[in-house]
């Protein structure tokens, strides 16, 4: 464990510090825009990239490049959404994703408004559809991205912080014990367990106002830019 630990953050330090941090950007770029984050692993990326984060400067250039790329992927999907948002729903990847899933993003967006912008960064699926559907909802840009940017803030903050503190106790503690690898593997284990239970608990305690009717629902009311 502790050869393939060593050889996985000496393998990423490597790579060029401000190469390294523009992928990952690039990466959740991708994942946030236009229904790719349903198939494309952004935030494994950034989990392995903040791998070889080793200094304050770079850890707050990861945090900071992966936000701007979250907020153009997001950005793209409201805009989409807003010029050609039905013509997505309706073409064969809208059909695949299921009409039910555009049911409960609109929905939901329509019950909590921006705290369902907020809370979708976290969702599964929802993360994808809720910036295409805000787009075609009377939300204005700016205050889709006043809710979507802090939400993007803490996502990056959490993934690269946690990770490249792992990696750094792995090099402190590499030359001492015996069983750092398995210490920096029980690190990212136990940040990707809490990442998944807090998603969960998300979806449970939202999940009144995600299957809510839409009698039910409140009109989002505001005005578009």
């Amino acid at each position: 464990m502790d050869d393939f630990v060593r050889w996985l953050i000496d393998f990423t330090q490597s790579i060029d510090p401000v190469a390294r941090t523009l992928f990952a950007g690039l990466a959740v770029m991708l994942e946030t825009s236009v229904l790719i984050g349903l198939v494309f692993p952004g935030d494994t990326v950034v989990l392995v990239a903040s791998i070889g984060v080793t200094s304050f400067p770079q850890a707050v250039a990861m945090v900071v490049t992966v936000v701007i790329g979250a907020l153009i992927g997001e950005s793209i999907g409201f805009w989409l959404g807003r010029w050609v948002g039905p013509h997505i729903r309706a073409s064969w990847v809208g059909r695949r994703i299921g009409e039910h899933n555009w049911v409960r993003a609109e929905r939901y967006l329509a019950r909590r408004g921006g705290i369902a912008i907020f809370l979708s960064r976290f969702l599964p699926v929802l993360h994808s559809l809720v910036p295409l559907t805000v787009g075609m909802s009377h939300y204005s840009y700016r205050r889709f991205l006043a809710w979507t940017a802090p939400a993007c803030l803490l996502w990056s903050t959490a993934y690269v912080s946690i990770t490249s503190l792992a990696a750094g106790s792995y090099d402190e503690l590499a030359d001492r014990v015996h069983f750092a690898g398995y210490i920096f593997v029980g690190i990212i284990a136990l940040f990707l367990v809490a990442v998944f239970a807090g998603k969960k608990l998300i979806a449970r305690m939202e999940a009144p106002h995600l299957d809510a009717p839409e009698a039910d629902a409140k009109d989002t009311g505001d005005v578009k830019d």
